[in-house]
């Protein structure tokens, strides 16, 4: 069996979404989350990602966040020197992280998780990077309009000039190098993509690697979204799946989780192909619409399902 690429991991086990980290959100138990760290850094994470928001099972006030962080960045730096990932898209969250975490204590730059088009206060968060020497994700998902509005990116295209303008923003206000930007595309659920919006990530990325202005960025997805409603037995093997077929067209982070989804396949795994050809059925054909061509892709996808299950 040919061997896997390898793909830099963004440890995503500190979020409210997981049970363990929910316990330790509970309690305000820091011991939980040195303990989740460290799991996420002995197992290989490049970047701890620290996501202390809400869900669906809880609550949480940015005031009890503000108040949590400068006690459980300190602990978590004590208990691996893996770099941080700094979750949220209120800039306050990411001044007060700030403030507590101690650079002499980490291997590597601190991660802002993340810029997008929308954001309010865009000129400040791109400011704070450059203060602190961040590295940073950008969200290609939103897209820049000539009329000064912004929107979700419909098509690769409209990602690709995201891109750039980012990266034109990072390069010149912020003092970032490319290595320094990590660019995510977006992906969407496969299961339920009916606007193809799977396959326009996987066309950003080949847009952005084409660009030798662009060469030394790297991108990253949330790879849980991938197999959101996809049944329990096959969902690590269908993100591990995306992660080789990304991997091809420059895919090199991903936020995952390191217990469950963060290996690729090996090359030549059937699952590899399968979801490859299932991908394809999305891609529109002459006189359909997306949604005709993105009901054909999940038919495909739940079909791919069925077999791994019944196996």
């Amino acid at each position: 069996m040919t061997s896997a690429p390898r793909i830099n991991i963004i440890g995503e086990l500190i979020n409210n979404a997981y049970a363990r980290a929910r316990r330790a959100w509970e309690t305000r138990d820091v011991t939980g989350y040195q303990h989740l760290a460290k799991l996420q850094s002995d197992a290989g994470a490049d970047f701890v990602n620290l996501n202390v928001d809400g869900t669906q099972r809880v609550s949480v006030r940015v005031e009890e966040m503000f108040e949590f962080l400068p006690k459980v960045i300190p602990a978590i730096q004590a208990a691996t020197d893996v770099p941080l990932s700094f979750d949220n898209p209120n800039i306050e969250y990411h001044k007060v992280a700030l403030r507590a975490f101690d650079r002499s204590k980490s291997r590597g730059k601190p991660l802002f998780n993340s810029l997008a088009a929308s954001r309010n206060e865009l000129p400040a968060m791109i400011e704070l990077i450059r203060e602190h020497d961040m590295r940073c994700i950008v969200m290609a998902s939103e897209c820049f309009r000539p009329d000064g509005g912004t929107g979700q990116s419909l098509d690769p295209q409209q990602s690709y000039e995201a891109v750039k303008h980012f990266v034109d923003l990072l390069v010149s206000k912020a003092g970032r190098t490319l290595d320094d930007i990590i660019v995510d595309p977006g992906l969407a659920p496969v299961g339920a993509d009916t606007y193809g919006l799977v396959n326009i990530g996987l066309d950003t990325m080949r847009l952005c690697t084409a660009d030798p202005h662009l060469r030394g960025i790297h991108f990253s997805v949330g790879l849980s979204n991938f197999a959101w409603g996809t049944p329990k037995a096959v969902k690590p093997l269908l993100e591990r799946a995306y992660l080789t077929l990304g991997a091809r067209v420059g895919l090199d982070f991903a936020l995952a989780n390191v217990e469950a989804n963060s290996l690729p396949l090996a090359e030549d795994h059937p699952l590899v192909g399968q979801l490859e050809e299932a991908l394809k059925e999305g891609r529109v054909l002459n006189g359909e619409s997306l949604e005709e061509a993105g009901f054909r892709q999940a038919a495909k996808i739940m079909e791919l399902c069925s077999d791994y299950i019944d196996q």
